[in-house]
């Protein structure tokens, strides 16, 4: 029984990677180019403008982070600003006493231990105030080209299990399970493409399944039919 239950999972997991193969041709022909859709100039803005989205639109974030960059350039300028005054600046993007403490405390950490750099190392950008390992996966991927992992946002996981490439909820297992069907040069670019493919045909309600260019292979698991 133990042999055949293993070649079982072999079976499964070489034809999800198939299927992943066959998504990753049709993102790339459909988002060539995929942009953070976060704005930002550099690697500490980037750092910054993350953890305001948590529960919160990029959208959001991009009309907050306008002013906001103008008014502090730097992990001093946030530092130095008045708890109250750093709350005002980004309340409209929800949860914002916690994410004003963290964002205060993660530029302190920086000023502190990496000289006002964001460390280009997983473990020590976790370590910082409110920085997670997809803020973290975030800030490496995108503003310094290291593939530690795939960031897996509401639009990342909703369409990896639409499209049948793992089964869980939590982000932190469908990241295990994207990490072991895509191949690591793919895990930035990926998940970018993901994340506009669902706000732009694969959304959370009413997905058009008809307009999609997976709908030949996708599984469509979740989605009524």
């Amino acid at each position: 029984m133990a042999p055949s239950r293993a070649k079982s999972a072999s079976d499964e997991q070489l034809a999800t990677k198939r299927l992943a193969a066959k998504v990753l041709r049709r993102l790339k022909a459909d988002y060539p180019e995929a942009p953070c859709a976060l704005v930002h100039q550099d690697p500490f803005q980037l750092l910054v403008a993350t953890i305001l989205s948590a529960q919160c639109t990029d959208e959001r974030v991009n009309l907050v982070t306008r002013d906001l960059f103008k008014k502090y350039r730097k992990p001093a300028d946030f530092a130095a600003a008045p708890i109250r005054e750093l709350e005002k600046a980004i309340q409209s993007t929800g949860f914002f006493r916690n994410k004003a403490k963290n964002i205060k405390a993660c530029s302190q950490g920086l000023l502190e231990h990496h000289g006002g750099k964001v460390p280009q190392d997983l473990d020590a950008l976790v370590d910082l105030a409110g920085v997670g390992r997809k803020t973290a996966n975030v800030v490496l991927g995108t503003a310094y080209g290291l593939a530690t992992g795939v960031v897996v946002d509401t639009h990342v996981g909703r369409l990896s299990r639409r499209l049948g490439l793992t089964k869980h909820q939590d982000a932190v297992r469908v990241e295990q399970d994207l990490m072991q069907v895509l191949p690591k040069k793919e895990w930035i670019d990926f998940s970018h493409r993901m994340i506009h493919h669902g706000r732009q045909v694969c959304s959370a309600r009413r997905p058009a399944c008809d307009d999609c260019s997976m709908k030949k292979f996708c599984p469509r698991i979740g989605v009524p039919r």
